[in-house]
């Protein structure tokens, strides 16, 4: 058993596969998700059968109100871009990206890891086939861990050394799928849409929807949440 690590867990498809990879590495996995005040709560279900589904020692749900903050289309009354194409997904920071909203969950994760003792937290971010978020590059992620070695009296009493791990930093969407795949995701429990329709089904045309439709083709694989099963 590699211990205890905190997984930060959203109920899509990557950070489920990150909690895969975390489990079958042998780690003791904490799960941790926020109810921030995004646009519906169909993705804290989801990482609830996620967590659940993938046998993680206990699944934390934090309130947030990251609406009085505002700032994203994901947080306020910004309207989410749909039908864009790839080329403009991977052009600028899109208007979804809510303000340092990495940082803000990565420090929750940091603070559960010193309360646990464990020294190991799992983030699912990617910078391939995803829309150009500031913080989930590596250079981040690296001054993130640099910071938490020196902001916490675990660091500095040299009891822990922390680790942020990135597994799926470097692969495309259809390599996540596969990788979920192969590690035992039930992909049919995930979410990953910004704006479901009324009647709860995803709208199929969002950023996040098209890079699912996207990797699943290229998987040569059928979503299981869009066939129904």
């Amino acid at each position: 058993m590699a211990g205890a690590a905190v997984i930060l867990l959203s109920g899509g498809l990557d950070s489920a596969t990150t909690l895969a990879v975390a489990r079958a590495e042998g780690f003791e996995c904490y799960a941790l998700s926020f109810d921030y005040g995004q646009r519906h709560a169909r993705e804290i279900e989801s990482a609830r059968r996620v967590a659940a589904a993938l046998g993680t020692k206990e699944h934390l749900v934090l309130k947030l109100d990251l609406r009085a903050i505002g700032g994203s289309a994901l947080t306020a009354d910004i309207a989410v871009p749909k039908g864009r194409s790839g080329e403009a997904m991977a052009t600028g920071i899109p208007v979804t990206y809510v303000p340092a909203r990495n940082t803000i969950f990565l420090s929750h994760a940091l603070a559960w890891a010193e309360v646990l003792g464990a020294q190991d937290i799992f983030i699912g971010v990617n910078v391939l086939d995803a829309s150009g978020y500031p913080d989930c590059r590596a250079e981040y992620i690296e001054a993130f861990e640099h910071m938490a070695n020196l902001a916490t009296k675990a660091g500095v009493e040299a009891k822990s050394r922390f680790k942020v791990h990135t597994p799926l930093i470097k692969l495309a969407k259809a390599e996540i799928i596969r990788l979920g795949a192969g590690l035992g995701v039930d992909f049919a429990l995930t979410w990953s849409c910004y704006e479901p329709q009324p009647d709860g089904r995803p709208c199929g045309l969002c950023d996040s929807c098209l890079l699912r439709k996207k990797g699943f083709a290229e998987a040569g694989m059928a979503d299981p949440a869009a066939t129904g099963r």
